[in-house]
């Protein structure tokens, strides 16, 4: 039980750690923080477990942090809607999104 108390501090501090590249993107301006959070409370538990170390569950938080913010930058950046128009033969406009 003194394991996982030790994994837990690791990875809160690891956490705190990594979010600091966890800003805005580029494509849509929303801010990446709780999946980063995610993945390196989720690496560090993994790693924690895997290797019954501190160093192990540190690693597993830094990796776990780096890959959750880049799965949600990849996520949010596909999925930008794109609005497009077509006329029908009344001459409305009619609008639509994907």
């Amino acid at each position: 039980m003194a394991h996982i108390g030790k994994i837990l501090a690791a990875s809160v501090l690891a956490l705190g750690m990594s979010t600091a590249g966890a800003y805005a993107d580029a494509c849509s301006g929303h801010s990446h923080d709780d999946a980063t959070g995610i993945g390196a409370v989720g690496g560090g538990l993994i790693g924690g477990l895997a290797t019954h170390s501190v160093v192990g569950g540190l690693a597993g938080a830094v990796v776990g942090g780096v890959a959750g913010n880049a799965i949600a930058r990849n996520d949010d950046c596909h999925h930008v809607r794109h609005r497009y128009s077509y006329r029908d033969t009344y001459g409305h406009v009619h609008y639509y999104y994907r």
